[in-house]
């Protein structure tokens, strides 16, 4: 009989620790069911938050291949704007180049015209002789001069239009 009642308390104790598991199980669902509820809000708010994240990557994507864009546009304008500033620079060498000879030609046209002076006052030289090459010295600097002026012309009109490309980019 003694084993009897300590079964009995035995099972008491076990069924009031099954009881308070319960309870404890009721107590932790009860707390989720209060838990998940209130989850269930910061669950759409991430949602939106991740909408709205999604819409800002979109945004962003947009943004950079503009920039890419305005860059590659960029990129190609600057390098048409250094290929016509090198072709300046080529035709402003060349025409540097030309003026030196016109220039070394007309030095030697002077030289020729003072040995020329020089001999008539020693009364050796012929007035003819003086003028002719007096007047291929006037026609000598006649083109410098047109040569001058349309080198100038041509990179002004150069430079107006690179000038006025970038003020329109």
């Amino acid at each position: 009989m003694s084993d009897i009642v300590d079964l009995e308390r035995r099972i008491t104790a076990a069924l009031e620790r099954i009881g308070q598991g319960v309870e404890a199980l009721k107590a932790s669902k009860s707390s989720a069911a209060g838990e998940g509820g209130a989850e269930a809000a910061p669950s759409a708010n991430n949602e939106a938050l991740l909408a709205e994240l999604e819409d800002e990557r979109v945004v962003n994507a947009q943004l950079t291949e503009r920039l890419r864009v305005l860059k590659e546009k960029h990129e190609s304008a600057g390098g048409g704007q250094e290929e016509l500033i090198a072709s300046l620079r080529a035709q402003v060498a060349a025409a540097e180049n030309g003026l030196a000879k016109l220039k070394a030609t007309n030095a030697k046209l002077r030289e020729n015209n003072a040995a020329l002076r020089a001999a008539n006052a020693s009364g050796v030289g012929q007035p003819h002789l003086i003028n002719k090459s007096m007047l291929e010295e006037l026609e000598a600097l006649r083109a410098t001069r047109e040569t001058d002026v349309i080198e100038v012309d041509a990179i002004l009109a150069e430079l107006k239009d690179v000038l006025e490309g970038g003020s329109h980019a």
